[in-house]
């Protein structure tokens, strides 16, 4: 019996994490629905790092179900949840800043297609690493970056060469914590173009502190206090919530999101 096509991409069901009795995540549940970019906010300390870590398979839940797919990856580790198309952006990503923008995406391609790091050399010239390479970075707005050094790349150009190296596994949801972290006003404005862009193709669970970049990108908008969702809904809904403004937008000055 083939599964019905309005299941969610993403089912997250009575989710649970404490530590030392700090209660990180409360009875969690959270649907996110194929094609969708969904957001979620909250104050500082509501959980929604961990949230992400959960769903990643960085960290494993004390209790509850999360199911992508179809496919219950409550127990799965980091590597096979990549296998199965989730993929985790802008969280601890090494780069090789001594190296060209482009062999970094070669790498990634590289190492999601099987290949060990110990031949990294090869990515240097096999067209077929550097020609998805190359299309990825083209993709997020780097092409014209690709031959120069890493290093050189601003704050918000290595983020936008994180995303690329995400890509490369051909994900079908992405998991983005906080894309807008650090960046100035332009950069802002080119990362919600590029995810505005991506979310054509692209599953999206995004977690961010801009309120203007969520409520201009998001279908849905879950809000997390103290670990627990207190409302979701469609943006206009999120923003008439009075419990929602008491919570979180208030402090965020809710007349300018």
């Amino acid at each position: 019996m083939s599964e019905p096509k309005n299941n969610p991409m993403l089912q997250v069901s009575h989710l649970a994490k404490r530590f030392e009795g700090i209660v990180a995540t409360d009875d969690l549940v959270l649907n996110v629905e194929a094609g969708e970019l969904h957001a979620v906010i909250g104050p500082n300390g509501a959980g929604k790092t961990t949230l992400i870590a959960q769903l990643s398979g960085q960290l494993a839940p004390d209790s509850g179900h999360i199911v992508f797919a179809g496919q219950d990856i409550t127990q799965l580790p980091m590597y096979r949840r990549s296998a199965l198309g989730l993929a985790r952006s802008f969280q601890i990503t090494s780069l090789f800043l001594d190296l060209s923008v482009l062999d970094n995406v070669a790498l990634a391609v590289q190492a999601h297609a099987g290949h060990s790091f110990r031949f990294w050399r090869d990515a240097r010239s096999e067209p077929q690493l550097r020609e998805p390479a190359r299309a990825l970075l083209a993709r997020v707005g780097l092409g014209a970056r690709a031959d120069q050094p890493a290093s050189l790349l601003s704050h918000g150009e290595h983020r936008q060469l994180e995303l690329a190296m995400a890509l490369a596994g051909q994900p079908c949801m992405l998991l983005l914590d906080e894309p807008m972290a650090g960046l100035g006003p332009e950069e802002s404005a080119r990362m919600v173009e590029m995810l505005r862009a991506l979310k054509r193709d692209l599953t999206i669970l995004l977690v961010e502190h801009d309120m203007e970049a969520v409520f201009a990108l998001a279908d849905r908008i879950t809000v997390l206090v103290y670990g627990r969702v207190v409302a979701t809904g469609v943006p206009e809904d999120i923003r008439a919530n009075a419990q929602v403004r008491e919570a979180y937008l208030g402090e965020q000055e809710a007349g300018h999101v």
